[in-house]
């Protein structure tokens, strides 16, 4: 890790075979200083003494968004709390303390502010993480990250390892649950065998609407017992939001919004992201490195025609503006490209997927400078990110938005009732 790095680091602040606990906070919670209506796994612990972590070796996955009411992370105030036994942290993508760009993380490195031995955990395997366990003495991991809903979001992969590496451990595996920032909808297409990446290692939906806490229940039940010989965590135990309907959205809690990565500024750009992502796959610039990323898509070729077209479509909850920006970082850096930022015209009704589909429709039809981003073969990331190669070949053949979408209404429906045993939280989640 760099100087620079560490001067920053510095300066920040089952179901059936295991036993499966749901914890709800005792009593109501006390009034927030932003009159909160929502009450965070985090919070809930933290309220209850961190009863549920003591006389445990702990292990925490978190980054900057494992905030408290009062903005302090959980580490730093469980360790400062000297009721909870911090042995070691391990950081995602991006970091613990959120110093590295996408696709980056910050390294091993011990935490200036608590002393604490940070482990990188980005990429890193059930194998490896079971190794640090092992090494640091964990007995108790405990997740807190806020999730933004999507498949290809690396977080849920992160824990999905950890609760592996769990397993062959024995370690319990405890989940500080936090709201889902596009709420409770299915939306979008199955990941299909052959396509499983660090951007989708199990074959679950583009837009899950479900919570890390539900996800994990999900994960124990079905997925952990095929990756680990028919085993599943000794113990889970997922520390419910108070509070929370999952068609509430983030202005709904009360919460306080923390970028859960470099590009993801506020709640507009994560109920954007589980579409536009898919620019990622493209020549387009899907906003990295303008003040709003996943808003504001374009390229050098692109200009007003591709607004005009897309303003003709019926998509709900989104608005299409012809606009000019200059991304600093990532594709087409410092030059000029034209484009449309994405309005959010009604947060409740938005389909990101669906928008992202038409856009991709409409750039292909008017641009021959659109393609796929360079690589080998071409075309992988958009099959990746959308969990199939069938996007991108209905694609070349001249397929509608209409007709791609259709491929997969049958798959959200499957998906729909297949979770509907391991939610947690009540609302319209269709």
């Amino acid at each position: 890790m760099t100087m620079k790095r560490r001067a920053l680091l510095a300066g920040a602040g089952a179901l059936a075979a295991a036993p499966l606990i749901d914890v709800q906070a005792a009593g109501a919670a006390e009034p927030a200083k932003h009159d909160s209506k929502v009450m965070t796994g985090a919070q809930a612990l933290a309220k209850d003494g961190w009863k549920a972590l003591a006389g445990q070796k702990v292990g925490v996955i978190s980054n900057p968004t494992g905030i408290l009411e009062d903005l302090s992370h959980i580490v730093d105030t469980m360790h400062a709390s000297g009721q909870v036994n911090v042995v070691a942290v391990f950081g995602p993508e991006h970091g613990f303390r959120g110093t590295a760009q996408a696709g980056g993380s910050e390294g091993d490195h011990v935490d200036p502010r608590t002393g604490i031995m940070v482990y990188d955990a980005y990429g890193a395997t059930a194998d490896k993480l079971a190794t640090l366990y092992a090494k640091s003495g964990v007995e108790t991991v405990v997740f807190d990250i806020q999730d933004v809903g999507s498949r290809f979001y690396t977080y849920i992969w992160t824990m999905y390892e950890a609760m592996l590496a769990a397993v062959r451990t024995g370690a319990r595996f405890v989940v500080l649950d936090r709201p889902n920032p596009v709420g409770g909808h299915a939306r979008g297409p199955m990941l299909k065998p052959g396509f499983t990446s660090g951007v989708g290692k199990e074959e679950i939906i583009q837009q899950h609407g479900m919570t890390v806490g539900e996800l994990a229940r999900m994960f124990n039940a079905e997925y952990l017992p095929l990756d680990a010989n028919g085993a599943r965590l000794k113990e889970l135990q997922v520390i419910q939001a108070q509070g929370w309907k999952r068609d509430q959205l983030p202005a709904d809690t009360g919460l306080t919004w923390v970028m859960p990565s470099p590009n993801m500024p506020t709640p507009d750009t994560a109920l954007l992201y589980p579409g536009m992502c898919l620019f990622e796959a493209t020549n387009l610039s899907e906003g990295r490195g303008t003040t709003r990323p996943f808003e504001l898509i374009g390229a050098p070729y692109v200009d007003y025609r591709w607004a005009q077209a897309l303003q003709t479509k019926d998509i709900p909850g989104v608005a299409f503006r012809e606009a000019y920006f200059t991304p600093f970082i990532s594709k087409n850096a410092n030059v000029l490209c034209g484009g449309v930022q994405v309005q959010i015209t009604d947060p409740y009704k938005a389909e990101a997927i669906l928008a992202a589909t038409h856009m991709i429709v409409e750039a292909k039809k008017l641009y021959p400078g659109f393609s796929w981003r360079a690589e080998n073969p071409p075309g992988r990331w958009i099959d990746l990110l959308t969990g199939s190669d069938r996007f991108r070949t209905m694609l070349t053949a001249g397929a509608s938005a209409e007709e791609i979408v259709a491929t997969w209404r049958s798959e959200t429906d499957a998906w729909t009732a297949r979770r509907a045993k391991y939610l947690l939280y009540k609302g319209d989640h269709r």
